[in-house]
C-alpha cells in the first residue's frame, strides 16, 4: 500500500500571497479589521489537504527570515526588503498583515497543525529539515524557487510550486527541475548561485545567466568542482567566462551555503499526524464567529475528515 505523504507548508509565502491576492475590503471581521490573510492561507491550506490527501501535516515559520549568519556572508542577502530605519531584521510587511499572522497561528492551533520556526534560520531551513529527516512520501507546498533544491525522487520529496497560486500549483518532481531550469534538483542551489537572485538580493555573477549557469553545473557538478577547475588552463574555460568566474571567487566561495537550505537543525518534538477533528473545537468556534471566519474554518475542518475518513 502506498503511504500518504507528509505535507509541509511554507506559512509565509502562502499568507503573504492571500494578504494580496484578496482585497482586505473584501474579508473582514465584525468590528472591521481585515482578516483577507487569513481566510486565504486558511483556504489555500484546505484546498492541499483536499487535493493532496496527506496523512500528516506541518505549517513551517519564519523565525527568523534574515539569519545574521548569511548576512554575514553575503551582507546584501535580502537588504531591500529591509524596513527603512529598522533594524537588520526589520523587514518591510504591511502592519494589516503582520496583524493577521498571530490569528492564523490561533486557528491553525485550535484546529491542531502544528506550526514550528527555529531560532536563527528561515522557515526554508524547517522545510529542508523535515523533508530530509521525516519518513517519505514528503511535499513541500511554497512559492519560493529555492525549495527546487528539496526534491528527491528517490525518497521521493516533491516541490508544489505555487508560484501562480495553489489552484495552479506546478507538481515537481527532478525531471520537471531539469525541464524548467536545465540542471537536477541536487544542483538547483549552486546554479542559483551562479545566475543570481534578484528577490533574495543575490547579486549572482554578472554576465552568467540562466544558460550559462546550467552548463556549468551540467559539466561540472557543482560550484566547488567549478572554481576547481578554473585553475586548470586545459579546462575549457571561454577567456571572457573565465575572468567573470574569476572575479566572482570571493562571492562563489559563500554564495551556495546562503542559496542551500539547512536540513539538521534541532526543532521542537511535534506530532505531524493530521487531527481528525479539531484539538479544540470550542476556542475554534469562538475564533470562527469573533473574526468572521465561519467559512474558511468549516472548509479547513471538513478537508481534515474527509482526508482522514
Amino acid at each position: 500500500m502506498t503511504r500518504r505523504p507528509l505535507l509541509l507548508v511554507d506559512s509565509a509565502s502562502l499568507y503573504f500571497r492571500a494578504y494580496f491576492g484578496i482585497p482586505e475590503s473584501a474579508a473582514m471581521a465584525p468590528d472591521g479589521t481585515p482578516v483577507n490573510a487569513v481566510r486565504g492561507f486558511l483556504d489555500m491550506v484546505a484546498q492541499l489537504i483536499r487535493t493532496r490527501r496527506p496523512d500528516r501535516l506541518v505549517c513551517a515559520l519564519d523565525h527568523d527570515w534574515r539569519p545574521a549568519w548569511r548576512v554575514e556572508l553575503i551582507p546584501s542577502y535580502k537588504a531591500h526588503r529591509l524596513a527603512p530605519g529598522g533594524g537588520p531584521s526589520t523587514e518591510v510587511v504591511p502592519d494589516n498583515l503582520e496583524a493577521q499572522v498571530p490569528l492564523i497561528l490561533e486557528v491553525l492551533a485550535a484546529v491542531g497543525i502544528p506550526a514550528i520556526g527555529a531560532k536563527g534560520y528561515e522557515a526554508d531551513d524547517v522545510l529542508g529539515t523535515l523533508a530530509t529527516t521525516q519518513p517519505g512520501p514528503v511535499e513541500v507546498a511554497s512559492g519560493d524557487r529555492d525549495l527546487y533544491q528539496l526534491v528527491d525522487d528517490a525518497k521521493p520529496v516533491r516541490l508544489l510550486y505555487c508560484g501562480r497560486g495553489v489552484a495552479k500549483l506546478e507538481d515537481s518532481d527532478d525531471a520537471a527541475v531539469q525541464a524548467k531550469y536545465g540542471v537536477p534538483a541536487s544542483g538547483y542551489a549552486d546554479f542559483a548561485a551562479l545566475r543570481g537572485d534578484p528577490s533574495d538580493g543575490l547579486p549572482g555573477v554578472p554576465g552568467v545567466g540562466d544558460k550559462t549557469a546550467a552548463r556549468l553545473i551540467t559539466r561540472y557538478g557543482s560550484v566547488e568542482a567549478m572554481l576547481a577547475a578554473l585553475d586548470d588552463p586545459k579546462a575549457g574555460f571561454a577567456p571572457g567566462l573565465r575572468g567573470k568566474l574569476d572575479a566572482a571567487r570571493d562571492y562563489l566561495a559563500v554564495a551556495p551555503k546562503v542559496v542551500k537550505v539547512a536540513r539538521d537543525i534541532a526543532l521542537p518534538a511535534i506530532d505531524t499526524t493530521l487531527p481528525t477533528a479539531p484539538a479544540d473545537g470550542d476556542k475554534l468556534l469562538t475564533l470562527a464567529d469573533k473574526w468572521n471566519l465561519a467559512g474558511p474554518c468549516r472548509r479547513l475542518v471538513d478537508a481534515i475528515s474527509n482526508a482522514t475518513a
